[in-house]
């Protein structure tokens, strides 16, 4: 019964999000269309992108509120859950751009979105460099709202509230991983491959593994008013549990189903992407394999063909095996560190559920 009342719980709770988050975009609607019909298309692309999808971190931060002893779907955490889904529908239109992905959940990213409707109505100049402009602009409106929702639950995350520090914190590490993701593609082939592993972790952490796990649960206790040692376990829990969860990604950006993942299959080496799953594999493979691994990352017109060879020498090699370890080893530091977590027994079971379908799961 406890296990069916979480559930129930938890789509009350994510119903609750996707009514926030319609709510406040059918509020700006009247803003945009005053100042030109033609604006509103921005509006309707950050709508599509935060329409659906897992919702991890809007989750993350419910149950951290409700360890702390929050109410069940006050309306402060349900605003605090629209914030963190507008950031991340920000975050992935700009990384879609820097990635030059032009698939994301199954359709057209949002910068081919817009390349696509400039191509329809027979525009002039570059439809391409129109699309990426428009996606940038739309990721930084998308940014903006996510501040607006955040701000707008009041003294709870004020200046000088923990909070507030937690939200500002997660949004400059993201930036700050997000360059040293870029500057890690045309940098790393130039630096020590014997530490191309543990830079990549480093990328990982703060481009992805705060964002998605540690920060929201950690901000939403601070909501709830936890105290610091509270706090500090639950980073214990979500970090180790954030990395699982990209090197899971790393690993299906390049093994996974495109009809589960919603993107090309090898998308990641086309990307040029130096995962930690590729620095394992530059360490573990033979020079001739090696070399043929870093000579094509990053190469746009990579063919399946020379994908598939890609995926013998990581598999060959012990990579992917590697990568699978690891996945593990911090996926079990992440449910001790839960276990020794001073939260009621809800929380507990419902974290659980959460960092299992992270790392188990195939999209």
């Amino acid at each position: 019964m406890q296990l069916e009342s979480q559930a129930a719980e938890q789509e009350l709770f994510i119903s609750g999000v996707a009514r926030e988050l319609a709510g406040f975009l059918d509020s700006k609607r009247g803003l945009l269309s005053a100042i030109s019909p033609d604006t509103v298309i921005l509006l309707d692309s950050i709508r599509d992108l935060v329409t659906g999808g897992k919702r991890l971190r809007a989750l993350m931060c419910y149950w951290g509120w409700r360890g702390a002893g929050g109410g069940e779907v006050s309306a402060e955490i349900v605003t605090a859950g629209a914030a963190l889904e507008l950031f991340q529908a920000a975050a992935l239109i700009h990384d879609d751009i820097i990635d030059r992905s032009d698939m994301r959940r199954g359709g057209p990213s949002v910068h081919r979105q817009f390349s696509q409707l400039h191509q329809r109505h027979g525009w002039s100049l570059d439809g391409e460099r129109f699309g990426h402009a428009a996606a940038i602009l739309t990721g930084d409106l998308c940014l903006s709202f996510s501040e607006e929702v955040f701000a707008s639950i009041g003294a709870p995350t004020a200046a000088g509230t923990r909070a507030r520090e937690v939200f500002n914190l997660m949004r400059a590490e993201v930036m700050a991983g997000q360059y040293l993701d870029i500057l890690e593609e045309v940098s790393g082939p130039h630096k020590p491959a014997g530490t191309a592993v543990q830079r990549a972790q480093s990328i990982i952490r703060y481009k992805s593994a705060k964002y998605s796990t540690e920060h929201p649960l950690v901000l939403g206790g601070a909501l709830a008013g936890a105290p610091s040692q509270l706090l500090s376990g639950y980073s214990a829990f979500a970090l180790p549990l954030g990395e699982a969860f990209q090197l899971r990604d790393d690993v299906l950006g390049v093994f996974g189903d495109p009809g589960t993942t919603g993107k090309p299959a090898g998308d990641d080496l086309r990307e040029g992407k130096r995962t930690v799953l590729v620095g394992l594999t530059l360490a573990a493979a033979g020079e001739e394999e090696a070399q043929f691994v870093d000579e094509r990352l990053g190469r746009q017109e990579l063919s399946d063909d020379e994908i598939e060879q890609i995926r013998a020498v990581m598999i060959a090699s012990g990579a992917l095996a590697a990568a699978e370890s690891l996945i593990e080893n911090y996926s079990d530091i992440a449910y001790t560190a839960l276990a020794a977590l001073d939260i009621p027994a809800g929380p507990v079971v419902s974290l659980r559920a959460l960092a299992t379908a992270a790392v188990r799961r195939k999209s």
